[in-house]
């Protein structure tokens, strides 16, 4: 393993993205998220993703030139058309113009739809952007086909993350971030990559049998995560996140993991709230309220709060890389 800064990782992931067709804007931008997830620990969301990314803007699946659009808003809703590109400019954009509503006045919610979009990532950080910005987020995304309903054995959901944070006043937001599946189906590939087995319960194979071969696992399906009750999710998010932004569903998406065929063209929706108008000015004693009587009971601890001490500590420390990964990534930029 090498420990590297984030600063320098952050520019090598920016050059291998501009040397396969991206923009240096929309580079820094994917390569500042990349970055991100790695600082929190969430490798499956990191650099473990760069190659996968660069491959898909260099065969034109993903349009690394893609600048998102507004193609539809009013006072309380913002529509953008990320246009086949990268999901991180265009849920930028269009977080960026829904707090700037809320935060005029003009409204005290905004839904926000991201129509022909990609991965985005680690979802639980663009709901901490809203967080930052005083407001709640609540945010959805459908991804490719990898989980079954309930019942069947052909995948037919994404994994389908759904992710919520809520500001505090004197800590840093509370934010949930859950994949609807076991398990993110990129921790699968995480062991594929390293030649690891996965546990058992987190996937089933081509046949719907149990298996621990990442492989295998990949080639079938994800368990959800709750049984029934998780299929039923699922089935909520591709409504919130395909449906409602007039993008593709599951089924009929393309891998995240390779450069095959065409774009994924999944989407994203993420709903704002602005606490104030509806709580008044002891919003923020009342989340302490119920925060505290959590903390209070030994052995519990607040969501997201591990994220940010790791955070912190590969902020100051670094981040350390799989020597095999970083040589990949170094080629990548210097070719």
């Amino acid at each position: 393993m090498s420990r590297l800064s984030a600063a320098v990782l952050r520019a090598l992931c920016s050059q291998a993205l501009q040397n396969a067709k991206t923009t240096p804007t929309n580079a820094n931008i994917v390569a500042e998220a990349l970055i991100a997830a790695e600082l929190d620990g969430l490798t499956s969301h990191g650099l473990s993703r760069l190659a996968a990314y660069a491959d898909q803007a260099s065969s034109g699946k993903v349009d690394g030139a893609a600048e998102p659009c507004i193609t539809y808003e009013t006072a309380a809703t913002v529509r953008v058309d990320a246009g086949h590109g990268f999901a991180f400019p265009a849920i930028r954009h269009g977080l960026g113009a829904a707090i700037a509503k809320i935060h005029d006045g003009a409204t005290g919610a905004c839904v926000v739809g991201i129509a022909h979009s990609h991965h985005a990532g680690v979802l639980g950080h663009h709901v901490e952007r809203i967080a930052d910005a005083g407001l709640i987020g609540l945010g959805f995304s459908n991804s490719p086909a990898a989980m079954a309903p309930w019942g069947g054995s052909a995948a037919l959901f994404g994994t389908n993350p759904i992710a919520f944070a809520v500001p505090r006043a004197d800590n840093g937001p509370i934010v949930i971030d859950l994949s609807l599946s076991t398990v993110a189906r990129g921790k699968v590939m995480v062991a594929k990559q390293r030649g690891e087995p996965i546990p058992p319960g987190w996937a089933l194979d081509a046949q719907g049998q149990p298996t621990t071969d990442a492989e295998a696992a990949l080639a079938g399906t994800m368990v959800p995560m709750g049984g029934a009750k998780g299929g039923a999710l699922a089935l909520m998010v591709e409504i919130m996140a395909a449906a409602l932004t007039g993008s593709s569903y599951a089924f009929e998406a393309s891998s995240f993991f390779n450069a095959d065929g065409p774009p994924p063209d999944i989407g994203q929706s993420f709903l704002l709230i602005d606490p104030g108008p509806l709580a008044g000015p002891g919003f923020g004693a009342r989340l302490e309220t119920l925060l505290t009587a959590i903390s209070d009971q030994p052995g519990t601890r607040l969501p997201g709060l591990r994220r940010r001490v790791e955070r912190e500590q590969r902020i100051t420390a670094g981040i350390e890389v799989d020597e095999t990964l970083l040589a990949e990534i170094r080629r990548r930029a210097e070719s």
